[in-house]
């Protein structure tokens, strides 16, 4: 059985005050659903702050980005040692990064590496653009996703990682995938790319999240799909019914 994860991905939101007071109005009843794993990833101005808050907790903490160089002249980048002491998790390959960035699959496959030799625990993300979808390509982009991004790893780290399914075309638009279609993106797809490079035992074991204007009003849904073990949340993180969100989501996924 895979253990659920849900993660709250604030983007570039809160200042430090604002994430302090939204941790501590949240966090007795986030620690309280002890059923799946949650993770706050808030930016890195708040990391240090919100470590402490949650030090007494089981509730996991998350960076949205790092560079995959241990140190030097990168200037406004974060290394992955400086991330080891503050937080468990990092975001690896968001739709945004990609497209605001430039972010590549041969980039995001070196900052996986990196994390993984630091102790961080990569979420992966990957998904196609809506002309990609509309064009037929959500198997074909994903899958080279899947194989560029994971390129190099061995089964057992594979196995270890947690992978975000969002298509692009969902992500703070109000348009969420139905959970039949992301599942079967997940389950033949993304697991299928990953049985046929590391074997069905692997593709078995890594949990797949979906993300994708995510609510309370429909997380059941997709937790009721046996491939989907969580979901990657976006805005609805930013709002206290995100307890609510994964309350429900635990319930659903049990």
């Amino acid at each position: 059985m895979r253990r659920p994860i849900l993660a709250g991905n604030w983007k570039m939101n809160m200042t430090i005050a604002e994430a302090t007071d939204f941790v501590r109005s949240i966090r007795r009843g986030l620690n309280d659903i002890k059923t799946v794993d949650r993770v706050l990833c808030p930016p890195f101005t708040a990391l240090a702050a919100v470590k402490d808050l949650l030090a007494a907790t089981g509730i996991g903490l998350g960076a949205q980005n790092m560079h995959w160089e241990e140190d030097g002249a990168y200037t406004g980048e974060i290394a992955p040692a400086m991330l080891k002491e503050l937080c468990q998790y990092v975001i690896l390959g968001h739709s945004e990064r990609r497209a605001l960035f430039g972010e590549t699959d041969e980039g995001v496959n070196r900052k996986i590496k990196a994390a993984l030799a630091h102790g961080l625990l990569p979420i992966v993300c990957v998904g196609e653009t809506e002309s990609e979808y509309d064009a037929g390509l959500t198997e074909q982009v994903v899958s080279g996703q899947v194989r560029g991004c994971l390129a190099g790893l061995t089964a057992g780290q594979v196995a270890g990682l947690v992978v975000a399914y969002e298509p692009v075309w969902a992500i703070g638009t109000g348009k969420a995938a139905t959970p039949a279609g992301a599942g079967a993106v997940i389950g033949l797809t993304i697991r299928g790319t990953i049985a046929g490079l590391y074997g069905e035992a692997t593709a078995q074991a890594v949990r797949v999240q979906y993300g994708g204007s995510v609510k309370p009003s429909n997380v059941a849904e997709f937790m009721a799909h046996p491939d989907i073990d969580g979901a990657l949340v976006g805005g609805a993180s930013l709002k206290p019914d995100f307890v609510d969100l994964v309350r429900i989501a635990a319930t659903a996924g049990a």
